[in-house]
C-alpha cells in the first residue's frame, strides 16, 4: 500500500473528478475510482437524452482514465436510495411551497454516506471529489474554504457535510483554476474530457423541465392545482395560475399581466394562492435556518458577523449570526436582501472559510 494511503475518488465521468483521480495518483496516493449511478433518466419520462454523471457515456469515460492510469474502478447503484430521499424530497418541498436544493441533500446524506460506507469496504483511508473547495485542519476542525477559482467555488454545496466525514475528504481541485485544469486534462492525453461541456441542470431534470417532472412523479397534480389565484398583498385578486407549485419566489415571467414588472413574493400551498407584488415587496432583512450544520466552529457562543449566501449564484451579503439552538440559527443582514427562499440554503463565511450553513425556514 501506498505510504500516503489509499483514497477512493468520486468519478463521475467529467473533467474534475478525471483530473482529481489522475492528481492523487501522481502525488502518491492508491486510488481506486467509483462511478455512482444515481438516476436512470430514461424512466423518467423526459424528452432529452440521459446526460451527466449517470449516462453511460460518462461511466465510460471514467473507466477509460481508470484503465489507462491502471487502477480499479467500480460501479455503485445508488438509485433506490437517491430516488427514494433525494427526489421525494424534491417533490415534497415544491408541494410545501418551497424552493428545493437537491445537490446539497445529496451530498449531504446520499454521496459521502454511500462515499464512506464504499471506502470502508475497500480499505480506503480517504475519499475525494472534484469539488472546487478547499479544505485544512486546525484546532480540531476540519475547515473548507473556498477554492482559488471564485467563478467555479462550489463550498456552497458542501455546508451539511459533517465533521467526521470531512476528516476523511480531499479536495484536489480546490487549488486550481478551471482553465488550469482543462490544460491538464489535454496535457494528459484526455482530449475528449478537456473539451467536455459542462452539465448545469440537476441530474434527475436534464431537460430543466421541472414542471413536467413534477406532473410525472406526481399523478393528477396539474388538475388539482390548476386555476389558483394570483393576489396581492393585500388579498386582492388579480388573476389565474396554473398551480402554485410551477412558481418560485422572485419569478418574474409566466405571471399575470399588470402593466409593470411583479415578481412572486410568498406562495400559500394551502390556498392554491401565488402572492405578486412589485420588487421591493421581495425584501427582507432577515431569515432563520433549520437543520444548522457548523463547519469551522463546533457552537457560537456569540453573535458573529459573517458573509451570507442565500442561493447558489448569490454574491452574497453582509450581516450578523445568533445561534438560537443546537438545530436553527437567525441571520439578520445589514442590508435588505432580495427573494429569500424557503428551502433554498443559506451559507455563512468568515473570509473565505464556511462557517456552516442550514435550510432557510
Amino acid at each position: 500500500m501506498s505510504s500516503k494511503g489509499r483514497v477512493l475518488v468520486a468519478m463521475s465521468g467529467g473533467i474534475d473528478s478525471s483530473v482529481t483521480a489522475v492528481l492523487l495518483h501522481e502525488a502518491g496516493y492508491e486510488v481506486v475510482g467509483l462511478t455512482m449511478k444515481t438516476w436512470d433518466y430514461a424512466n423518467s419520462g423526459g424528452n432529452k437524452k440521459e446526460t451527466g454523471c449517470c449516462s453511460l457515456d460518462s461511466i465510460n469515460d471514467a473507466r477509460e482514465v481508470a484503465v489507462k492510469l491502471g487502477f480499479p474502478h467500480y460501479i455503485l447503484d445508488i438509485r433506490d436510495e437517491f430516488g427514494d430521499f433525494v427526489i421525494d424530497n424534491f417533490v415534497e418541498e415544491y408541494l410545501a411551497g418551497r424552493t428545493p436544493n437537491p445537490c446539497v441533500l445529496c451530498n449531504t446524506h446520499i454521496k459521502w454516506t454511500a462515499l464512506l460506507k464504499r471506502a470502508d469496504k475497500l480499505e480506503c483511508d480517504f475519499i475525494a471529489t472534484g469539488h472546487y473547495a478547499r479544505i485544512r485542519e486546525e484546532n480540531g476542525r476540519y475547515i473548507v474554504s473556498r477554492g482559488k477559482d471564485t467563478h467555479k467555488d462550489q463550498s456552497y454545496v458542501l455546508w451539511g457535510v459533517h465533521q467526521e466525514n470531512l476528516a476523511r475528504t480531499i479536495f484536489p481541485m480546490g487549488g486550481y483554476h478551471k482553465s488550469e485544469i482543462r490544460q491538464m486534462a489535454a496535457d494528459m492525453g484526455f482530449h475528449a474530457l478537456a473539451n467536455k461541456p459542462e452539465s448545469y441542470e440537476i441530474c434527475f431534470i436534464p431537460d430543466n423541465d421541472y414542471h413536467g417532472f413534477l406532473n410525472r412523479r406526481v399523478e393528477g397534480l396539474e388538475e388539482k392545482v390548476d386555476g389558483g389565484n394570483f393576489v396581492l398583498a393585500d388579498g386582492t385578486i388579480v388573476g389565474k395560475h396554473k398551480g402554485y407549485p410551477y412558481y418560485t419566489i422572485g419569478q418574474r415571467k409566466g405571471l399575470v399581466a399588470m402593466g409593470e414588472p411583479y415578481f412572486v413574493t410568498r406562495i400559500l400551498p394551502e390556498t392554491n394562492t401565488v402572492v405578486i407584488g412589485k420588487e421591493d415587496e421581495l425584501l427582507g432583512q432577515s431569515l432563520t435556518v433549520r437543520g444548522l450544520n457548523l463547519v469551522k466552529y463546533a457552537s457560537l457562543k456569540e453573535d458573529i458577523p459573517a458573509w451570507i449566501k442565500i442561493r447558489y449564484k448569490d454574491p452574497g451579503s453582509a450581516g450578523m449570526l445568533h445561534q438560537l439552538d443546537e438545530n436553527h440559527l437567525r441571520v439578520v443582514f445589514e442590508e435588505p436582501v432580495k427573494a429569500i427562499s424557503p428551502g433554498q440554503s443559506a451559507v455563512f463565511y468568515e473570509g473565505d472559510d464556511l462557517l456552516g450553513g442550514g435550510w432557510i425556514q
